[in-house]
């Protein structure tokens, strides 16, 4: 079974001193901010699934954008260990042997998917774009499954050998995409996202 890693870690720099400062538990929150301010893909009153959600940073923005009639659901490897609002629930699963059960939970009719995900890095750059394509093909297939007509999907992936194929995988199942690289990203990542509008 491939493993994969929680969002970023104690990065010492601007971005994880003002998360720390905003309650958030990890720096990962601007990017989802960045990308919320430029594309206004999350609403009040929406059904968010967010996969590889720990350690909780953009489950927890999520919850703040959709209000109290919303719900935001976190998939994680292992459980949060940060307090969730009422209008929250995370599920401890392994996105690549996602099975029925998981669809009887989660429900079906997302408004938007995210997907921060990334692979356990080897240090080798083709093996870990590798997996994180592996991760982003299983994204893509829940999203493909539950979420609504007219959907939107928020994907990281590294930049490699596979990333035009799997561009092309999402170009197939929404009207729009679009590639957006987060200022808050550090330059030297090679994560970027992959964004689908109006699934089809």
């Amino acid at each position: 079974m491939m493993q994969y890693k929680s969002k970023n870690k104690g990065w010492k720099d601007y971005y994880s001193t003002k998360a720390k400062k905003e309650n958030f538990p990890a720096r990962s929150v601007y990017k989802l901010k960045e990308i919320q301010q430029k594309y206004n893909l999350i609403k009040k009153g929406y059904r968010i699934l967010d996969l590889g959600c720990s350690p909780g940073s953009w489950l927890i923005y999520a919850v703040e954008l959709t209000g109290k009639k919303g719900l935001v659901i976190g998939v994680d490897l292992k459980p949060l260990s940060v307090k969730i609002p009422s209008n929250a629930r995370i599920y401890t699963a392994d996105i690549l042997s996602i099975d029925n059960e998981f669809y009887e939970l989660t429900g079906k009719n997302f408004n938007v998917i995210l997907s921060d995900m990334a692979p356990a890095t080897t240090g080798n750059k083709s093996v870990d774009a590798a997996r994180s394509f592996n991760l982003c093909e299983a994204a893509l297939c829940i999203a493909q499954k539950i979420l609504t007509p007219g959907g939107s999907f928020v994907c990281k992936i590294f930049q490699g050998e596979d990333f035009n194929k799997f561009l092309d995988l999402v170009k197939a199942g929404f009207k729009k995409s679009r590639i957006f690289k987060p200022q808050s990203s550090r330059k030297a990542s090679k994560e970027i996202y992959i964004i689908g509008f109006d699934k089809e």
